[in-house]
């Protein structure tokens, strides 16, 4: 398979993939690369097709139309090869619970045709990176967390190039949550992960890569820091007045400022009389920086605090996909 113009094969490419359910477009011409080695983050709404696209890249289900490739593999012409390279830590592992982990391993180890020599040291290596060796109890003691890096370690025992990872830290405590965002954090370099989940600040603590489905389409897709500057909707700028005499309106002079997209008073009851907090999104900065302390003079207010707020990845998928976006998975 050929590359674009940005060289070199990716570990999943999507080309305007189309997936339709009794004539409801579930996704809509998604075109999507990842490259080798990233730790790729892929975030959605309900309902966005997130589900739909996962089931597609493991062969649960074909799309519309379309392709998927893995590797350069289509999945639609060569889905035995393409699966090989795949391994999935899906959002809730199930297990034998009687089962010991060596044990378990070895089993899934077997389906794979290992020898018994390389499924033990294969085990071993895996349970050791995901700090679960020398736990002796079953499988049916251990905690979500615990089970959740397991699942992990069973996906990667046949050494797949392309890990899929679905929720992996959904409903897991802080500690295990850690210890899952460890791990993958680990395999940045060494496999590429597609990491579903719907903790936003996961995808910014592991991922150096992004993408965002909304109802089906793709809206946004790079760097983090790069979707950030492309996608949020004005710098935000923390600004504190005081000395304000009564009937002063500062979010209404804010306002009025033609680089003013939005501004909110962030006035607290323990604020003294004559303080103002505002949070103000400008579309130019520069601008905002010369005109608000002209404002304070010119209205004889102080300026205690005029301070640039960077946006955090949630500000973004907010701005991104909108008011619906408060429910996402």
């Amino acid at each position: 398979m050929g590359s674009d113009e940005q060289g070199g094969e990716p570990a999943i490419w999507l080309q305007a993939l189309t997936k339709e359910y009794r004539h409801r477009r579930v996704l809509n011409e998604v075109t999507l690369r990842v490259e080798p080695g990233s730790v790729f983050g892929f975030l959605g709404a309900n309902g966005a097709g997130k589900t739909t696209t996962i089931r597609i890249l493991l062969g649960l289900a074909r799309p519309t139309s379309g392709r998927a490739l893995i590797l350069g593999q289509d999945l639609a012409i060569s889905p035995a090869q393409a699966r090989c390279a795949v391994g999935f830590a899906p959002d809730v592992p199930v297990f034998p619970s009687w089962m010991r982990a060596q044990q378990y391993l070895r089993f899934v180890a077997s389906t794979f045709s290992m020898n018994p020599a390389q499924a033990t040291r294969r085990a071993g290596m895996l349970l050791e990176i995901s700090g679960l060796s020398g736990i002796s109890q079953p499988i049916g003691a251990w905690s979500r967390g615990m089970k959740q890096r397991l699942g992990i370690a069973q996906a990667l025992l046949n050494s797949p190039r392309v890990l899929v990872c679905d929720e992996p830290t959904s409903a897991l405590d802080p500690l295990g949550r850690k210890d899952v965002l460890d791990m993958i954090s680990a395999l940045s370099g060494r496999a590429t992960v597609f990491f579903s989940t719907h903790v936003l600040t996961d995808v910014e603590r592991v991922c150096d890569q992004m993408a965002v489905l909304d109802r089906g389409r793709l809206v946004a897709q790079g760097g983090i820091e790069q979707i950030k500057a492309q996608h949020g909707s004005g710098r935000r700028i923390i600004v504190e007045f005081t000395d304000l005499a009564p009937g002063d309106d500062p979010v209404k002079a804010v306002a009025a400022f033609g680089w003013c997209e939005r501004v909110v008073s962030q006035q607290t009851n323990d604020m003294p009389l004559g303080d103002a907090a505002l949070l103000v999104e400008a579309s130019d900065e520069r601008a905002a920086a010369h005109d608000l302390p002209a404002l304070a003079a010119e209205s004889r207010w102080g300026l205690r605090r005029l301070e640039p707020q960077e946006l955090s990845l949630e500000d973004v998928f907010v701005d991104i996909v909108g008011p619906h976006a408060e429910e996402i998975s």
